[in-house]
């Protein structure tokens, strides 16, 4: 169930990934690459630092299929995947509550503080959204706008906690998973923002 919803995770971001990458009218092989760099990017840049050699994308063949396969699918169908946006983004933010509260766990398990694994949790979940931004040449959109990376940090942070207090590791990475899921569907539901510096006009 588990790997089943993890991939959902990776389909959604590679999907994000491959829209935007259409979008800016990448060639095929562009939107293949951005596919998964979204999809996977946030859990290398983890395992980067984690020092987890290779990156576990990189051996788990399922990761890549997936993601270059639904880049493809875009490509392909794009005018029909973008009528599915809202779906998309649904599933973006279950593959984010999975991502970070998994990353946030693998940090915890190689022996990182708190703090550090709440960060790389983040990383986890958000990374690969920021380098498709800046391969885009954009200002990563979590960033400007959009309640995604807070959403993020405040799963990771539950789980930390939950390992600090010494609670079992399932029940609170779901419940971490589902606070995030919660937040990110309901910004989207509010059109929640994080505020903006006050009186920039002239500046």
């Amino acid at each position: 169930m588990l790997t089943a919803l993890e991939l959902i995770g990776i389909a959604a971001f590679a999907a994000s990934g491959a829209l935007a990458a259409v979008r800016s009218r990448l060639d095929v092989f562009g939107v293949i690459v951005l596919a998964l760099t979204t999809a996977l990017g946030g859990g290398t840049i983890r395992d980067v630092l984690l020092d987890v050699t290779p990156p576990t994308a990189l051996v788990t063949w399922p990761y890549l299929a997936v993601a270059g396969g639904t880049g493809l699918v875009v490509f392909l169908f794009h005018p029909t995947v973008a009528k599915l946006r809202r779906s998309v983004l649904v599933l973006d933010a279950v593959g984010l509550g999975l991502f970070v509260t998994a990353g946030t766990n693998t940090a915890l398990n190689l022996g990182a503080p708190p703090y550090a694994a709440c960060l790389v949790g983040m990383t986890t979940g958000i990374g690969g959204g920021a380098l498709r931004d800046v391969l885009l040449r954009e200002i990563p959109l979590v960033l400007r706008r959009e309640i995604y990376a807070v959403a993020a940090l405040a799963g990771a942070m539950i789980v930390a906690l939950g390992d600090y207090a010494g609670l079992p590791a399932e029940p609170v990475a779901i419940t971490g998973s589902v606070v995030i899921m919660g937040l990110r569907i309901l910004a989207l539901w509010r059109g929640w923002n994080a505020p903006t510096a006050p009186k920039l006009d002239g500046v």
